[in-house]
């Protein structure tokens, strides 16, 4: 029997977050949680998680994993609040290192931040495996978003994050510190390897022009007919000149500045100051 798929959509950020389930147990997964947080009053808000706790609890599941697919630049993660209230072990690509040397420094962190990956629980590698109850996983490496970004591969499923949307919108962006159009080309490869029928579930969605409704699942077969940036035998040559053209015209995500001081921290704010208060930095002209 194939995963069984929740889907849990952020509309304030766009960011579709999952449960995967075994369905021949009580065994689950989450995958790229939001908390909420308010850019003008330095508020978070656990609302969106708080869902994914209810059905969790509601179902009677049992936590293994709190997956993260990279270092979120549009929203922040609220692994470790799940974690507290449901257990279950926090996972990220183990190139976590060179994005937190990278923005360790944008944000001249001292050196009490580690830069070795040691918030998180466990720091995966292309071809690594693990286990949801009953479910077998396997990990790609996939960057070119960032060096960092992982699609994790439960059986018939593959979670991509960033690296691809729904074939109507394309692909993600690479102009972040670390992106490069050329990885994200070969890391679509990989995913175009996997059988046809293998359903995609995106991280993002934003509504296509001609369409209605918020979408994040696809297949592996659409995405090579129908993906708007790669699909139907786009050329890398192409796909670069493409994708170098889209990112120069986009704008930097409202809440980059303070998902990446959280998100490197596997969702922990900074440390609390002397004064009892957390700060989280914003770099004049860093970015």
């Amino acid at each position: 029997m194939p995963p069984v798929v929740t889907p849990f959509f952020d509309e304030k950020t766009n960011t579709a977050s999952f449960a995967v389930k075994d369905p021949t147990s009580n065994h689950c997964a989450i995958l790229d949680s939001v908390l909420d947080f308010d850019y003008f009053s330095g508020r978070t808000d656990t609302r969106s998680a708080d869902d994914i706790i209810a059905y969790v609890k509601d179902n009677s599941l049992i936590v293994d994993w709190i997956l993260e697919t990279h270092v979120h630049a549009d929203h922040l993660s609220a692994a470790p609040y799940l974690q507290e209230k449901l257990g279950g072990k926090i996972g990220i690509g183990e190139k976590i290192t060179v994005v937190q040397d990278t923005f360790g420094k944008v944000f001249n962190e001292g050196t009490e931040f580690q830069r070795d990956g040691s918030q998180f629980d466990r720091l995966f590698e292309q071809g690594d495996t693990f286990s949801i109850g009953n479910l077998k996983a396997s990990v790609l490496h996939t960057p070119g978003h960032t060096p960092a970004c992982l699609t994790y591969v439960v059986e018939d499923v593959a979670f991509v994050g960033d690296t691809l949307f729904m074939p109507d919108f394309g692909t993600a962006r690479v102009d972040f510190p670390g992106g490069s159009a050329t990885d994200l080309y070969a890391s679509i490869q990989k995913i175009f390897a996997l059988p046809d029928e293998t359903r995609v579930f995106v991280g993002h969605d934003y509504k296509a022009p001609g369409r209605d409704a918020y979408a994040w699942e696809t297949t592996v077969g659409q995405q090579k007919r129908a993906n708007k940036h790669v699909g139907n035998g786009t050329t890398e040559s192409d796909f670069v000149e493409l994708r170098s053209a889209r990112d120069a015209s986009l704008a930097m995500p409202k809440l980059i500045i303070p998902s990446l001081q959280v998100n490197m921290r596997a969702g922990r704010m900074p440390v609390e100051e002397d004064n009892g208060t957390t700060y989280l930095k914003f770099p004049v002209n860093g970015l």
